[in-house]
């Protein structure tokens, strides 16, 4: 596998700020007081078990949630004070790779990935459309399935796919959802590449959900361990894991993989 490689990473630039994110589904009380900042060129990978409200902080990020109190600003807006019509011109902007690739199934391949181009730059002709699929395909190297239909690809192609869908607006924030869940070892390397790729060739900032430390460890340039609805740890692998919190200790003997 590839290793992660130093990419320029601006501090001085955020594109999410969080700061006092709490939320709560009645009595259950999910994200207790959540601070957390993604540089431009960073990519972070939010690590923590089942339920732990990895992808609730994702739903309050593309505003499919709102907090119950703190300030969420993504690309320099208020998520949670949108209109509908700001909201999502603010997602065009954000590339969100789903956990099952939701690929639509009666679409080929080709169909899959113009889909959002038709829908969202109305202006383009079918050969500017031809182009950015060709280059999307290029970009997870899957050229030769343009007329492929889902059920034909693999679990790791259809992985590829919804990538490729996500890039094809260029987004500038990439929000992948366990992109190695399902995956045996040697598909799980191949994905993990290829967002260290995206990272390098779009220059995107990335937040990547999963609980496999092994994506956690080659894709991403900080750790943010989510335990009891808190970040208990931020930093990089080492600093995350070079502790005796026997919370982060049970974890990483739970999950890792070398």
């Amino acid at each position: 596998m590839k290793k992660l490689m130093q990419h320029s990473i601006n501090k001085e630039d955020s594109v999410i700020s969080i700061s006092g994110l709490f939320k709560s589904f009645g009595d259950l009380e999910v994200l207790k007081g959540i601070n957390f900042t993604l540089y431009k060129g960073e990519n972070v990978a939010v690590l923590g078990k089942s339920g732990t409200g990895k992808s609730v902080l994702i739903k309050i990020i593309i505003g499919l949630l709102k907090p119950d109190r703190g300030e969420v600003i993504v690309l320099g807006q208020h998520v949670d004070q949108l209109e509908s019509k700001e909201l999502n011109a603010l997602r065009i902007r954000i590339g969100f790779s789903f956990q099952n690739s939701a690929l639509y199934d009666s679409m080929n391949v080709y169909q899959n990935l113009a889909f959002p181009l038709t829908m969202n730059r109305k202006h383009l002709k079918k050969k500017e459309v031809d182009d950015a699929v060709e280059e999307v395909l290029e970009a997870v190297g899957l050229t030769d399935k343009l007329k492929q239909m889902p059920s034909d690809l693999s679990g790791g192609q259809r992985k590829r796919i919804g990538i490729a869908r996500t890039l094809i607006l260029k987004p500038e924030i990439m929000l992948y959802d366990e992109p190695t869940s399902g995956l045996d070892p040697i598909t799980s390397a191949e994905i993990i590449e290829l967002i260290n790729e995206v990272q390098q060739k779009y220059n995107t900032s990335s937040v990547i959900i999963t609980h496999d430390l092994t994506c956690a460890k080659n894709s991403a340039n900080r750790i943010a361990m989510l335990l009891e609805g808190k970040f208990l740890k931020v930093g990089t692998f080492d600093e995350v894991f070079d502790t005796n919190d026997e919370q982060v200790k049970a974890f990483f003997d739970y999950n890792f993989i070398q």
